[in-house]
């Protein structure tokens, strides 16, 4: 009954296309605590539209959808897949090839007589959409901008982090084949892919939200996606005052840090921040400066002009042409870079990151998963002596100390806020331990009735940091010591008193 057809809507010039590669809008990821207000009250099947983002409360998947409703669906789909000439629906806009589709499917409905309600059809009609052009059932998640994180634990699991607290959804897949599917097509769009030779992949969003896959056999239960969201808004220090994930003298000190070219490392543990803090303190470097930036997976979004975006590759089928970290940062020392920016220090890299910082590329940033500065530092060790190198400690820590002038650690409170806990400047070496003097810091103070953590952001009293010098040459000493003094409890309680 349903020949393949090259028109939907009788006109033999206005053929029907797919879209291959899904133009969905998707949400920025937000690393720090942002306290995103949704509307909690019940809504109506009714309401369910694909416009609404759902409030962090609401299931996303209609209750009712049970093993009728995927068998019904089923065999919709399949159907509609004999109507159409998919070839052709990637050269059409996706709104209208949307609505064609809607078309279609409700013309199947009724010639197959299956009776659903309004809402019952509403929701078949937008997932079936979902399937064809997009991300299946992953796309009312996308579309909030309140979720943080998205863990699908095989097909029919789904977790989600909404104000830094993790909650089940009853959004599931088909199958596991249907869950493959989708991670297939996430994957594809940037070049990789997974499968059971090669069962674990990241990947991202065209948006830049990070995307881990581990498909069977390695993960028992069906493919495991997890999708670190990024908000449509890029975070701003200001916007992290608003949030208080620090002060405003604090985000100050950070300005000047960045503005002033120190090198900074960015420690915490996961999902603590350090993506989001470092896009932040990038926002100060100066658009005439040629910036290089090495990921994973490409997540940084610089605002400047002159940014070259490096990435690493895996190896192919036969294992060879794998690209790795510290073969991008080798290259960017012949590439006239003013800054370097790593993604994440994870190995042999950071090596020849401490020789780009000590070599004239003054500025230069990276993170790594550390839970204190002097523990950044000592990772940083670890991981030069890991790479191969025969060289004494105390050289290694020489060359650490020359290089990294601040750590900025971020982190993840228990409540689920994120605080950037520690400015700590990197002063020198006593032998063979590093010295290292916070300037600045967070202290936990209590707790409200709601089971939030409260606390302060303030200096140490330290008013002209070793960083100061670099600060005076670019005229940014005097606020420097402003925003130390205010930030100073002890010294504005005398002068109070």
């Amino acid at each position: 009954m349903f020949g393949k057809r090259t028109t939907f809507n009788g006109n033999t010039n206005s053929p029907a296309k797919v879209i291959n590669k899904p133009a969905v809008q998707t949400p920025d990821k937000n690393e720090f605590d942002e306290v995103v207000s949704s509307n909690s009250s019940e809504q109506s099947k009714s309401d369910l539209k694909r416009q609404n983002p759902k409030p962090a409360e609401t299931v996303v998947v209609s209750s009712n959808q049970g093993a009728d409703y995927y068998n019904t669906k089923s065999v919709i789909f399949s159907a509609l897949i004999d109507s159409i000439d998919l070839s052709h629906l990637s050269m059409m806009d996706q709104d209208v090839a949307r609505e064609e589709i809607r078309d279609i499917v409700s013309e199947i409905i009724s010639l197959k007589s299956i009776v659903l309600s309004i809402s019952e059809q509403e929701d078949l009609l937008d997932d079936i959409c979902n399937d064809v052009l997009g991300y299946g059932p992953l796309e009312p998640l996308l579309a909030r901008d309140d979720i943080a994180d998205i863990m699908i634990n095989g097909a029919q699991t789904c977790y989600i982090e909404v104000d830094g607290k993790i909650k089940k959804t009853n959004v599931r897949f088909r199958d596991n084949a249907h869950l493959m599917n989708v991670c297939q097509r996430i994957v594809s769009q940037v070049g990789r892919r997974v499968d059971e030779s090669s069962p674990i992949c990241d990947a991202r969003l065209p948006d830049g939200s990070r995307v881990n896959v581990i498909a069977p056999p390695l993960a028992i239960d069906g493919a495991s996606l997890t999708i670190r969201k990024f908000k449509k808004d890029k975070l701003t220090l200001p916007q992290l005052v608003k949030f208080g994930s620090i002060s405003p003298d604090g985000a100050e000190i950070l300005r000047i840090i960045g503005r002033s070219r120190a090198n900074v490392l960015i420690s915490g543990g996961t999902g603590s921040g350090k993506t989001t803090l470092l896009n932040c303190m990038t926002a100060f470097i100066e658009s005439d400066e040629r910036v290089i930036t090495c990921e994973d997976s490409a997540e940084l979004q610089l605002q400047q002009p002159h940014v070259v975006r490096l990435e690493t590759r895996p190896p192919n089928l036969e294992g060879e042409g794998e690209i790795t970290m510290r073969d991008l940062v080798k290259n960017c020392l012949r590439m006239r870079p003013e800054r370097i920016i790593v993604g994440e220090v994870r190995g042999p890299e950071a090596f020849d990151l401490l020789q780009a910082m000590n070599t004239g590329h003054d500025g230069s940033m990276g993170t790594l998963h550390a839970n204190s500065p002097r523990e950044a530092l000592a990772r940083i060790e670890s991981m030069i002596t890991m790479g191969g190198y025969s060289l004494p400690s105390h050289t290694i820590r020489e060359m650490i100390v020359s290089s990294i002038d601040v750590v900025v650690q971020a982190t993840r409170l228990r409540d689920g806020s994120r605080r950037i806990t520690h400015v700590t400047e990197v002063m020198g070496m006593e032998g063979d331990v590093i010295v290292t003097q916070d300037v600045f810091l967070y202290e936990l103070t209590g707790e409200d009735e709601q089971g939030n953590l409260t606390g302060r952001h303030r200096s140490t009293g330290i008013t002209k940091p070793k960083f100061n010098e670099r600060a005076r040459y670019f005229n940014e000493e005097a606020n420097l010591v402003a925003a130390l003094e205010r930030s100073n409890l002890e010294h504005r309680e005398t002068i109070d008193g």
